[in-house]
């Protein structure tokens, strides 16, 4: 089974997070297949818009801390490196889409995850979505822009506080800080996606592409991407700590 799914119909592309029975947590096999499936939706000119979606009852709860304790002691370093180093490629290529990217986000997003939802130029979220960092319980590093994009989303005092506090963001709370454009039902979140679909493709596509590029000029994503590798340098400095181990041990203990 692909760990990551993707559908193409038409002008529209749905790219499916898809390990539901691991909350769709991020291991270098998922985000290695987001890599490949998000190059050929950016090489094929004729697509209008992505949904980005997944699979379960969560979104995706960021790196898997079972998969990093697996890791021997001595080797987390390396495998961060290739997770937290995809992540951050798949986070640039979802903002560097030509296209509008619309995130159909039904359940939690923690952790390095919130890079997606970030990437997303509309969202739609249920009221069973919350926002919650954990790095701090963990005893990891911020990565998935929590500090390289969510400060200059939200502005840098609540950023702070969030993360610092471990305070999980409910639904309405999400929508009320712009991380999410429209909080709806379960029921109506298809539909919601649909209406937006019917929008964005019914554009004139260059003059999406144009407004698209605008939005993110060269230096600006020039500085999200040193900050995403600042995230990740600071990661690998970390992963391989005494906090870093015993914390993963506490959290697996207590999810056990």
């Amino acid at each position: 089974m692909s760990l990551a799914r993707l559908d193409i119909a038409g002008p529209v592309a749905r790219l499916t997070l898809n390990r539901p029975e691991r909350h769709n947590s991020l291991v270098p096999a998922l985000v290695d297949t987001l890599k490949q499936d998000l190059a050929r939706i950016a090489a094929m000119p004729d697509l209008r818009a992505l949904v980005l979606q997944a699979e379960g009852r969560s979104f995706s709860t960021g790196g898997d801390v079972g998969g990093f304790f697996a890791v021997p002691r001595g080797q987390r370093r390396a495998y961060a490196d290739g997770l937290v180093g995809g992540l951050n490629d798949c986070i640039l290529a979802l903002l560097d889409l030509p296209m509008p990217v619309l995130g159909r986000i039904q359940g939690p997003v923690t952790g390095g995850s919130l890079g997606f939802l970030l990437a997303c130029d509309l969202a739609a979220i249920t009221p069973q979505v919350f926002i919650q960092p954990y790095y701090t319980e963990v005893g990891f590093s911020p990565d998935g822009g929590w500090t390289a994009l969510l400060p200059t989303r939200i502005g840098d005092a609540a950023a702070r506080e969030i993360q610092l506090r471990n305070r999980r963001i409910a639904a309405t709370e999400i929508v009320q800080l712009g991380l999410a454009t429209t909080l709806v039902e379960p029921e109506a979140l298809d539909a919601t996606i649909d209406g937006w679909l019917a929008e964005v493709v019914a554009k004139q596509p260059g003059a999406m592409r144009r407004t698209k590029t605008n939005l993110l000029p060269p230096a600006r994503r020039a500085a999200i991407a040193a900050a995403l590798e600042m995230e990740k340098q600071s990661f690998l400095e970390q992963i391989d700590s005494e906090e870093a181990h015993h914390g993963m041990a506490r959290f697996l203990a207590k999810s056990a």
